[in-house]
């Protein structure tokens, strides 16, 4: 990019898009505009760009769209098809690419700083159990390292990694948002386990959560409305909305309180928990400190997001190693643009 003469425009808007013109901030790269899905535009001005539609962008570059040639830096996720498809036909008529920036806080990854220390990415490679996580961890970081999409189609994949359940199992679901997960662990143990915690920092997420769980009639299912981390207590929170509430470690403007939480540790009390699965925006390290004793105790089943931070695919997985060794690790790619729905599954290896 900083060798290309060709105008620079971010597509979308929000907090992704934010970001991404602070990194070209970063990297003395000019953005010349910004531009959104035609129906997302209404005469809307977003950081001091008057908001485009694509059509605009191309006129504004050339006499028509075929002429058009400027570079796209894509700035919004999405795993809903259409929207995928979308992206990919601008792709297929402007250079474009998706800048790896951290969903929770402000890290970008650099190239330069994982060559630094790739010592510990070989370490994390060499967890890893199939070839399918292997490929995946591969392409993945030749994602981040060159903003491509085309290495992120290469591994996208709806298959299930051989993370067994049954009857048996004690669920924690850390992150249960609005009772997805929960839905997804019933339906796939035939609404046949032992019980299931769950902990939901935000409120309307919580509440929903709970109509959820009545609604599909459960039983030996206890909420917490908290978030999971290292110990009890309290801590800054960001509300957000849907899925982007988070805890913080500064003052979020107009939106900021506090919030319980909740170690995993002490809220088991000692007792058996045989799948953990966690998706806390960014807290995952914090979280996995908290549950360090119910892991090493029990060796449960882990399921962890890797997508909220940009070194979280590397981080994660060494983290839970040097908690319990002895674990299989299982890296898959959901069908996500950017590298979002990444995940690592923890199996031992007597289960």
């Amino acid at each position: 990019m900083l060798n290309s003469k060709k105008t620079v425009y971010i597509y979308g808007m929000g907090n992704g898009s934010e970001k991404i013109i602070r990194w070209c901030e970063c990297y003395n790269i000019k953005v010349s505009g910004v531009f959104a899905s035609d129906e997302f535009v209404r005469g809307q001005s977003f950081c001091g760009y008057t908001v485009k539609t694509l059509g605009e962008a191309e006129q504004e570059c050339g006499s028509d769209a075929d002429n058009a040639d400027f570079l796209v830096l894509l700035a919004f996720g999405t795993s809903l098809p259409d929207v995928m498809e979308h992206i990919e036909n601008i792709g297929k008529k402007h250079e474009l690419y998706a800048p790896d920036v951290s969903v929770i806080g402000e890290k970008h990854f650099d190239k330069q700083d994982f060559i630094s220390d790739i010592g510990r990415a070989k370490k994390a490679y060499e967890l890893l159990s199939d070839d399918e996580s292997r490929k995946t961890f591969v392409y993945l970081n030749a994602y981040k390292i060159t903003g491509k999409l085309d290495y992120l189609r290469s591994i996208f994949t709806n298959e299930q990694p051989p993370l067994r359940l049954d009857d048996k199992e004690i669920y924690c679901d850390l992150g249960a948002y609005n009772g997805d997960t929960i839905r997804e662990f019933v339906k796939r143990t035939n609404c046949r386990y032992r019980r299931i915690y769950a902990l939901e920092p935000e409120k309307r997420n919580f509440q929903k959560c709970l109509r959820s769980v009545v609604d599909m009639k459960l039983d030996n299912v206890e909420l917490h409305n908290a978030a999971d981390w290292s110990e009890d207590g309290e801590q800054i929170f960001d509300g957000g909305s849907g899925r982007q509430a988070k805890i913080t470690d500064r003052s979020v403007k107009n939106n900021t309180k506090k919030a319980a939480v909740r170690s995993l540790d002490d809220l088991l009390g000692g007792r058996e928990c045989t799948y953990i699965k966690y998706d806390v925006e960014g807290a995952d390290i914090p979280a996995l400190n908290g549950s360090k004793n119910t892991i090493k105790k029990f060796s449960p089943k882990i399921c962890c997001a890797l997508y909220h931070r940009c070194y979280d695919h590397v981080d994660i997985p060494l983290y839970i190693n040097s908690i319990k060794s002895g674990y299989k690790f299982y890296m898959r790619q959901s069908p996500y643009y950017p590298a979002w729905e990444t995940n690592i599954y923890a199996v031992n290896a007597d289960n």
